[in-house]
């Protein structure tokens, strides 16, 4: 899942495009001061002794996530660790509402006429979380450890990047090997750690040599950011607990929260448990259709339903018997009942059209899109190589054990399967195995099934982060399809700044991968969450992001619950 997910998943999976504009509404009315005793017309010489304002309560946020969390800003990238990372770190730009992006860290920017050098001009006076000032340096060592270290959102923001310089304390120049019209959206990614902390709590002993272990255990469980949150507690198996950072130098929701808790379940007992309670303000995204309505049930909560960049895939191994084989692919893809599919999930929501969610600027709604015919797909089983001997390969799908309705259509497919004589296994897989198990090829499943979101709201991205041989091995990409010819348009599709000839060239690799059926395409998600009332959230009202993990910025959401 995405999860991106999304698990999500959610997966983002992943979406009509992104961002984030900070709502501000009004303060609450400041309690008049408490009055004093008079004194005594009698007895004048004992006067009561004025009364104490109560301290002003703090307010929370809770918030429930699939788990694990990785909050290493060169390691994290699924749902909640996207999340956080937005929270504790700042970034050069911001993504907006509009999809489009703004000035942040980076207060302005310059481009060189040929598109290859970019100089960002950065605000004064932001501190990270210890009060040290941040400083162009501290750019270009956050961008160097990303890209050596190789993890995370490191195959969106290093590749094509030739160089990276401070050229003073307050300005950084990047150099690219070629133009990219991507590269400047790829930098909401790019999370500024402090040089001087992760250096200070850096083991010597490690994988990249003189930087030792760059910091990665120390920073499992701790931040270097100047994010409007700072970890305050991180017990792993169970929550992320974050303080307000007051020194902040952005602007925070008048009833922005002082603390904000990421609490590690998706349990539907639990979470209703919580919402009932009170001790939870916002819902995970992965309940079940049975369970949000429930919740909707509880005086003072509401179900959000959220535009997202984020879609629901089969990723279908290519590399591994008997879907390595094309006809095979293809007749599970003609089997499979995509209205069936659809009508499990929440009202609104749409079969996929095409290899890339319908939200993102360059989807081709023209694209060959399968629907359930099972002469076609009979056809298509009699041409693959396995149609004598299908019970040698039973085909495995593993899907994610933190979202309960996956199970709905693991079983969906496995009966549609068993009408054209495919044997189907349904098994059901934490999500930190289903990572562990899709990033090496005898581990991974025939059959993955996961949300991705989109890391940016154009359609080259996704492509890019689904079907790039540089995001094989990863949760992302349990297709395995190494196909070179595919790499290469994408590409140069991406290196296109040309926005109608870029968008023509998506639309062609969207068709080739249509052909090459390396996933069933379920639905384009629509992003479920329960909140309660008393929580001011833009994202409700579309005043957010929706790239993933900006929908849930603390910073710009109100609380002001009893």
């Amino acid at each position: 899942m995405s999860m991106a997910r999304k698990p999500l998943i959610v997966l983002g999976v992943l979406l009509s495009v992104f961002s984030l504009l900070a709502t501000q509404c009004a303060p609450q009315a400041t309690p008049a001061p408490p009055t004093q005793a008079p004194a005594a017309t009698l007895a004048p010489a004992t006067q009561a002794p004025a009364a104490t304002q109560a301290p002003a309560k703090k307010r929370v946020l809770r918030i429930t996530f699939a788990w694990p969390n990785r909050i290493d800003p060169a390691v994290g990238s699924d749902y909640v660790g996207s999340t956080s990372l937005a929270n504790l770190y700042d970034t050069l730009v911001f993504p907006n509402a509009k999809g489009g992006i703004d000035p942040w860290l980076a207060e302005s920017w310059d481009v060189s006429p040929d598109g290859l050098t970019y100089t960002f001009h950065l605000r004064k006076g932001v501190k990270f979380h210890d009060g040290t000032p941040l400083k162009a340096s501290d750019v270009v060592y956050s961008f160097n450890r990303l890209k050596t270290i190789g993890e995370g959102y490191a195959y969106l923001v290093t590749p094509g990047v030739a160089s990276v310089r401070a050229v003073d304390d307050a300005t950084v120049e990047f150099k690219l090997e070629k133009p990219s019209a991507l590269f400047l959206p790829s930098l909401v990614r790019l999370y500024i750690v402090n040089e001087a902390l992760v250096r200070q709590n850096t083991k010597p002993e490690g994988p990249y040599g003189e930087n030792g272990d760059y910091g990665k255990e120390w920073l499992q469980t701790h931040d270097a950011g100047s994010g409007p949150y700072m970890v305050k507690e991180f017990p792993l198996e169970q929550y992320l607990l974050m303080e307000k950072f007051t020194d902040w130098w952005g602007q925070f929701h008048p009833n922005a929260p002082d603390e904000v808790r990421f609490i590690g379940t998706t349990e539907a007992v639990t979470v209703r448990s919580l919402m009932e309670n009170k001790e939870l303000e916002i819902s995970d995204q992965w309940q079940s259709f049975e369970a949000y309505k429930a919740l909707e049930q509880i005086e003072g909560v509401k179900i959000a339903a959220l535009p997202s960049m984020s879609s629901f895939y089969y990723m279908v191994n290519t590399k591994k018997p008997p879907t390595d084989d094309i006809h095979c692919r293809r007749a599970m893809a003609w089997a499979f009942d995509y209205e069936a599919a659809v009508s499990l999930e929440w009202p609104g929501t749409k079969q996929m059209v095409g290899p890339v969610p319908a939200t993102l600027a360059g989807h081709d709604p023209n694209v060959f899109t399968f629907h359930r015919d099972l002469d076609k797909a009979r056809g298509e089983l009699a041409q693959c190589k396995y149609a004598n001997e299908l019970d040698k390969y039973p085909v495995d799908v593993h899907w994610v054990a933190e979202v309960p309705d996956e199970e709905k259509w693991a079983l969906l497919f496995q009966s549609n399967m068993a009408d054209i004589g495919i044997k189907v296994n349904v098994v059901k897989v934490p999500w930190l195995s289903m990572v562990e198990n899709t990033s090496k090829l005898e581990t991974a499943p025939h059959i993955a099934t996961i949300y991705v979101s989109s890391d940016l709201p154009e359609a080259g991205l996704m492509l890019k982060q689904r079907y790039h041989s540089s995001t094989t091995g990863t949760w992302q990409q349990n297709e395995w399809l190494q196909d070179k010819e595919l790499d290469a348009a994408i590409e140069d599709a991406l290196a296109t700044l040309d926005q109608n000839e870029r968008f023509a060239k998506y639309a062609k690799i969207q068709q080739q991968i249509a052909e090459l059926a390396p996933s069933i395409f379920i639905y384009d998600q629509v992003e479920k969450h329960a909140y309660r009332t008393c929580v001011d959230w833009p994202a409700t009202r579309g005043e957010s992001s929706v790239v993933m993990g900006y929908q849930l910025f603390a910073a710009h959401i109100g609380v002001d619950c009893p």
